[in-house]
């Protein structure tokens, strides 16, 4: 099937050059043909193809680059200086793990005296909880006035809120001082190094790029007809150029709920499995999303369907004359070229691919039979 379909695609012009000639001349039979007018038509045997039978899809296509599902920019969240690389381009990392760390002095000083502050007022309320405790025993032998006891009772709140802020500013300087230590935010695998060692860098410095390509994601727009045919979690077969002949499998991952007010288009996002990391980001592709089949359907190629709206039909050979018939169209599968005839020809009929206009009931002849006859020696001719 997909034989003829591409000889009818590579031959297109051929009945728009056809011959139309009138037979004529010659003996007295000759003669009597030509008064009649017997209009023929000859056609390549590719001008011409046969209705089968096979399954059809019809899809939802969009084309463009795979992407890792993914993709983080790691940038310096403090100034200094970089002491160390802990990753490189092209090496796996998991979440957390060292990237680099950056050397700044005062930004690990002020840990160290917050962590001070911090000993300095657990100290301080530990002191004041003793107090607390010697007036309580003074305030009951009767030896404590009570102003004074409300007073040992106030130092240790004072003693315990100073603590308390202490800690909190401790702890705000070591989240800066911890991140002094670049880390990973994913695991996967580094993309690009922006930094050396030695180099002075500033906040919003992007430092690496780490990208996540267990899933390649192809992200395209589709037009609203479209999108409504489209659903998370259909499959996807994917094509790509850098593997021809191989097909891999896939899935709508995410369906835009709103289309985009200028353009009319909706944007999909198809989800490709990569475990293995075998195939890597950046890959032009193609995907289809599959979004009805049928597994047996009459088919033609798309060529031969001609008229527009409900008045479509094909040119049937029958019986050697063109007949006109009216079709009802179901699936239509670009990828293939195809598309099922619900009602109108069977399976095995003969229909005309080339494009042109041929009138309904004449003779058709191929180029094989044209070319016998002429070839034939005439016979009675002196």
């Amino acid at each position: 099937m997909n034989g003829w379909y591409s000889r009818a695609q590579r031959s297109l012009p051929a009945i728009a050059s056809a011959l139309f000639f009138l037979t004529a001349a010659g003996c007295a039979k000759e003669t009597a043909d030509a008064a009649e007018g017997t209009v023929e038509v000859v056609l390549a045997e590719h001008d011409v193809a046969v209705a089968t039978s096979t399954s059809l899809s019809s899809a939802v296509v969009l084309t463009g680059t795979l992407n890792p599902y993914l993709q983080v920019e790691v940038k310096a969240q403090v100034p200094g200086v970089v002491s160390r690389i802990g990753a490189d381009r092209g090496d796996q990392v998991r979440q957390g793990v060292a990237l680099a760390r950056i050397e700044a002095q005062g930004i690990t000083s002020q840990a160290s005296s917050a962590q001070s502050a911090v000993a300095a007022a657990e100290a301080n309320v530990a002191l004041a909880r003793r107090q607390l405790a010697s007036s309580q025993r003074l305030y009951e032998a009767g030896a404590l006035s009570e102003i004074d006891y409300r007073t040992a009772q106030v130092q240790v709140e004072a003693a315990e809120s100073q603590l308390s802020g202490a800690r909190a500013q401790a702890a705000a300087a070591g989240e800066q001082a911890a991140r002094t230590t670049v880390q990973a935010p994913i695991t996967g695998e580094v993309n690009e190094r922006h930094v050396s060692e030695g180099e002075v860098v500033s906040v919003g410095q992007t430092l690496f790029s780490v990208v996540n390509s267990e899933f390649l994601e192809l992200e395209g727009q589709v037009p609203v007809d479209q999108a409504a045919r489209v659903r998370e979690g259909q499959t996807v077969v994917f094509s790509l150029d850098a593997y021809p002949g191989q097909e891999f499998r896939g899935a709508v991952s995410r369906v835009a709920p709103v289309a985009n007010p200028g353009t009319r288009q909706v944007a999909v996002v198809m989800r490709l499995p990569n475990p293995d990391r075998s195939l890597i980001g950046g890959l032009f592709a193609s995907g289809q999303v599959i979004t009805d089949s049928v597994e047996e359907a009459v088919v033609v190629p798309a060529a031969a369907v001609r008229g527009n709206g409900d008045d479509r039909y094909v040119l049937v050979i029958d019986n050697n004359l063109l007949v006109r018939r009216p079709v009802r169209l179901g699936l239509q599968q670009s990828s293939r070229g195809l598309v099922a005839i619900e009602e109108g020809v069977e399976v095995g009929e003969r229909v005309v691919v080339s494009p042109g206009a041929v009138p309904e009931g004449v003779q058709i002849r191929f180029e094989t039979e044209a070319a016998a006859e002429i070839s034939a020696p005439a016979v009675g001719v002196e």
